[in-house]
């Protein structure tokens, strides 16, 4: 590895996107991760991307930055349906890859890429970053100590202000199932993670998923689309560890609509909250335990607040795993094991619904 990780983005919009908002800042905040090059959909927005951002090289095809020479890590920031092709162009060149979640829009892609990185042999990261909250990592370590005793059961209210009643049209893709991009998958597939980190991997679930909102109002216009995804779930899993959880994951809340996460521990409690509308991984999670504030501050939250502070944790931990050839962050293989459980959970409200219920 270079001394210095030289990244190239797919998908650094200028205008706006996850990694103008998110991976951008992150990556400028941080020392030994330099941004290299970036790539959009044509020419001149991906050479103002680059004199924006300060990369060396535009690229208008990321197929062609994932074989670039002067890239070491390709961080795929695109829609789902393009992470497959430019994951594994870039594993074929010998790259690291960090990619956003989901990684792919079904369990086989994702095990694709998955067995893909194990060929290749470099370091890949699934772009989980709520699992790199210092709340979600000192909650981990009071439980794994015996701080409230064994989880018994655990509640989880998990919203989020898309999926609702109105959207712009670039957000269209996120409410046709086919793309898997949807609640279940984003929201949905970020809160199950917590919760298998937290208390243990998920060894049932039952689920039911509805259609609150079929008819979405194009913003801005008196068009609509047609929604082909659910906007909520509600889910119950039983844990390995003996523990059990009732998981709502809303779509279209309100702006300020609390993220709640609360286990039920045998000699006390644990208990995470969040207000971000993107959903609590976007952004800043607090820590209570038997009911006082934790302070979880560290040296990035000191400085980045919000979406590209967990962003700026998983990227310094991949680059510490890269520079000592260690395995920590999670990788393709746990985005395998999250698309699997997303898909029972898909076949268990079909089941228990007939169909997935439009209202």
């Amino acid at each position: 590895m270079a001394r210095v990780l030289r990244v190239g983005i797919v998908g650094a919009n200028p205008a706006r996107g996850w990694a103008k908002d998110a991976h951008i800042p992150a990556l400028k905040h941080l020392d030994g991760l330099q941004i290299s090059a970036v790539s959009t959909r044509n020419r001149d927005t991906a050479e103002a991307a680059a004199s924006a951002f300060g990369a060396d090289y535009a690229f208008s095809d990321s197929l062609e930055l994932a074989r670039c020479p002067d890239v070491d890590l390709v961080s795929v920031t695109v829609k789902v349906p393009e992470h497959r092709l430019i994951v594994l162009e870039a594993l074929a060149a010998g790259k690291h890859v960090y990619c956003e979640w989901p990684l792919g829009r079904n369990v086989a892609e994702a095990q694709e890429m998955a067995e893909a990185a194990d060929r290749a042999g470099v370091h890949v990261m699934v772009g989980f970053q709520g699992l790199a909250s210092p709340a979600t990592k000192l909650a981990i370590q009071l439980i794994s100590s015996g701080a409230i005793g064994r989880p018994q059961s655990v509640r989880v209210v998990s919203p989020t202000a898309g999926w609702g009643s109105s959207a712009p049209e670039f957000y269209r893709y996120l409410s046709e199932k086919e793309n898997g991009a949807t609640l279940a998958d984003i929201a949905g597939g970020h809160t199950l993670a917590l919760i298998d980190h937290l208390v243990g991997a998920f060894d049932r679930v039952e689920a039911k998923a509805s259609i609150l909102h079929p008819k979405v109002q194009i913003t801005g216009s008196d068009q609509f689309f047609t929604r082909t995804c659910a906007d909520h779930l509600q889910i119950k899993g039983w844990h390995h560890s003996g523990c059990i959880s009732d998981v709502v994951v809303a779509g279209g809340q309100p702006p300020g609509t609390e993220f709640e996460l609360e286990i039920l521990g045998s000699l006390g409690t644990i208990k995470l909250t969040s207000n971000h509308p993107g959903g609590y991984q976007v952004g800043d999670l607090r820590l209570f335990c038997n009911g006082e504030l934790l302070n979880t501050g560290d040296s990035v939250t000191s400085i980045l607040n919000g979406p590209p502070g967990n962003v700026a944790r998983l990227y310094l931990q991949l680059a510490e795993d890269i520079l000592h050839n260690r395995r920590t962050v999670p990788d393709f293989w746990t985005a395998v094991k999250f698309t699997q459980l997303l898909e029972k959970i898909d076949i268990t409200s079909s089941a228990l619904e007939g169909e997935i219920t439009a209202l």
